[in-house]
């Protein structure tokens, strides 16, 4: 069993907020660390933290993983602090000259990625967790459970790296080095696992999350997606850009079961507006 050593928060000053965690860098420099919200289980704090540990080892770039800590409420994991680090969504934030240089590093860096072999024997299969967690949710209503499992027998296995939760947030540089973090859910798989969220987060979340999660508008979101889908994809016209979007639907229908499953636990009942979107894009 894992040992969550207990940290001591005025130590500390918080640093970020996301959607399911907040970060802290210790106030002598040395450390930064992610705690996941009340009612996030320990066990999703300790298994992103072991896959912290195999991407670091498999040379992908990401800060070194150093404990699992608890501050008594909360679980999370400390990690290596890069001094003077910005994610690249904070840097459109304070800088919005820089949405489209960025947008389209961001592309590259995926398909940079995307384009690397997985080790199969210590990474999970995208599709793997998706289908585990959709058979273990058990407020999932029946014929959605079928309708998604079925889906998801028709998409094809790929063995390709996967960062699990790809977007702007989660990848950090200090003008130097740029790293990925936050690859707990990282996994292999075909790219599309990827990029749904991507999508996802720039057509689909309200303004009031956008600006929780990016610190950034939506309408800006929309074009930092139609900015990487560009240079992801290597296509300029609409139409071909529109295709590759719906290509996307039943991965993200899929992965909204698998993210809101794990983040709210196998009992709780799905929302009707998620059980909405679902059953639209997997039909």
């Amino acid at each position: 069993m894992d040992t969550y050593q207990k940290i001591e928060l005025e130590d500390y000053f918080q640093t970020g907020e996301g959607g399911t965690a907040l970060t802290y860098n210790k106030k002598d420099g040395t450390s930064l660390a992610k705690l996941f919200v009340p009612g996030v289980q320990a066990q999703t704090a300790s298994r992103e933290f072991h896959v912290n540990e195999i991407v670091y080892e498999l040379g992908i770039p990401t800060p070194k993983p150093l404990r699992l800590i608890t501050d008594g409420t909360r679980y999370g994991a400390e990690y290596e602090l890069i001094p003077g680090k910005r994610s690249f969504t904070r840097i459109i934030s304070q800088e919005p000259e820089q949405l489209e240089p960025l947008s389209v590093r961001f592309a590259v860096l995926a398909r940079e990625l995307h384009s690397k072999q997985a080790d199969t024997c210590r990474l999970p299969s995208m599709k793997e967790l998706v289908r585990d967690r959709i058979i273990r949710y058990k407020m999932l209503p029946e014929n959605v459970r079928e309708m998604a499992l079925s889906r998801l027998e028709g998409i094809p296995e790929a063995y390709t790296c996967l960062h699990g939760d790809l977007h702007i947030g989660n990848i950090i540089t200090d003008g130097k080095k740029t790293l990925w973090i936050d690859v707990g859910d990282f996994a292999y798989g075909r790219p599309e696992w990827d990029l749904c969220m991507l999508y996802y987060s720039a057509n689909f979340l309200s303004d009031e999350r956008a600006d929780q999660i990016f610190h950034l508008a939506r309408p800006v979101l929309m074009q930092h997606w139609k900015l990487f889908a560009r240079e992801y994809y290597q296509l300029q016209d609409e139409a071909s850009l529109v295709e590759k979007e719906k290509e996307l639907y039943p991965y993200f229908a899929l992965k909204l079961l698998f993210i809101v499953g794990k983040l709210h636990g196998e009992y709780s009942a799905p929302s009707d507006a998620l059980l909405s979107i679902v059953c639209k894009y997997l039909a």
